[in-house]
């Protein structure tokens, strides 16, 4: 009797452009526990960081160019480099006939993103962008009050990453060019701005401070958005490099309860530290750090839902195999990107601006 088992198609074969922190802590070890995947190519200069990549994936390529990677046939490109090569790498690899990931934000500006996005719908090639921050554990448990209906209708969304860096640490992210997309508002709030449009749905109007507070900084390094919702949700997003006293994750405010939570998901200290989603009790949270639903008369401690970045890569696999949409689709980065601009607009000319 013949054997009827079918052998599991060939892994894609993926492409990384970039070793720096987006490609190494992030892309790479989720790219590698990733069944479907294989990382078979890595694009970097430094030798530094070509021997750390060869040492933890021995089965990748190491390439110095970018133009080394098009005759290998990749099945996906992800490009992890700084934010201004963005756009230019994404359009050589759509051009080559590659799909690919792009590492948020997607482009400086929504003209670019949505010119991207138009080369790629004309190729008939995904394109998406890494909003890993969906996949957070906190995210994912407010994403499922609001949607089960715990709360009541949400009136007021807020968010925040704060931290305490007083001392500039250097590098492009910390440039004042708005070509190169740096600053927290397109580093952080390009998070916070996703999170929020996912949540509530597109902004009818956006309100933003973006201040300059540590000496020698040249890019916004301590900001505010408030968003005006068009169902009349507010979403009000902090970032900040410059917080002593960090505020909560989370405070979000229903006609019925609210929920707040502290503390950052711990699935990039995680992954700093060489762990992957391939490990036991990987994105879970204790039970101390849960966040709070109730009102101020009665709250209790509810449980956080486990972070899963690897659920984006496993999106890309049923993507690439056509059983799905792109987990993050670029219409959302473009939208994003609305957002982010009028945010620039708007603290520059101190005032609201309606979408």
């Amino acid at each position: 009797m013949a054997n009827s088992t079918q052998s599991s198609p060939a892994p894609l074969r993926v492409g990384l452009i970039g070793y720096g922190i987006a490609g190494a802590v992030f892309h790479a070890p989720l790219i590698a526990t990733t069944p479907g995947l294989e990382l078979a190519a890595v694009v970097t200069a430094n030798p530094e960081r070509q021997a750390q990549a060869a040492a933890r994936y021995p089965q990748a390529r190491l390439l110095d160019t970018v133009e080394e990677l098009w005759p290998l046939g990749l099945d996906l490109v992800v490009v992890a480099s700084p934010n201004r090569t963005h756009i230019p790498l994404a359009t050589a690899a759509l051009t080559a006939g590659t799909p690919v990931v792009v590492d948020k934000p997607l482009a400086a500006t929504a003209a670019e993103g949505a010119e991207l996005a138009a080369l790629a719908e004309k190729r008939g090639l995904m394109l998406s962008v890494f909003q890993n921050r969906r996949w957070d554990g906190d995210f994912r448990t407010v994403a499922e009050l609001v949607r089960s209906g715990r709360l009541g209708r949400v009136q007021r969304f807020e968010s925040r990453f704060e931290r305490w860096r007083p001392v500039l640490k250097g590098g492009w992210r910390e440039l004042g060019d708005p070509a190169e997309a740096g600053g927290l508002l397109y580093d952080l709030g390009s998070h916070l701005v996703d999170q929020a449009l996912t949540l509530f749905g597109p902004a009818a109007s956006v309100y933003a401070e973006l201040d300059v507070r540590r000496d020698g900084a040249q890019a916004d390094d301590d900001s505010f958005l408030a968003l005006t919702h068009a169902d009349g949700t507010r979403s009000h997003l902090w970032m900040s490099a410059t917080a002593a006293e960090l505020g909560p994750r989370f405070r979000v405010l229903g006609s019925e309860a609210g929920y707040v939570s502290y503390g950052l998901d711990g699935q990039e200290d995680a992954l700093r530290a060489g762990r992957t989603p391939a490990d036991e009790g990987w994105g879970e949270t204790p039970a101390a750090l849960f966040g709070r639903l109730g009102t101020v008369d009665d709250s209790v401690a509810h449980p956080t839902l486990p972070g899963a970045y690897q659920d984006y890569y496993a999106g890309i696999v049923e993507a690439l195999h056509g059983r799905a949409a792109a987990p993050v689709e670029p219409r959302d980065a473009v939208a994003a990107l609305t957002v982010l601009e009028a945010a620039r607009r708007s603290a520059a000319e101190g005032r609201t601006v309606a979408l």
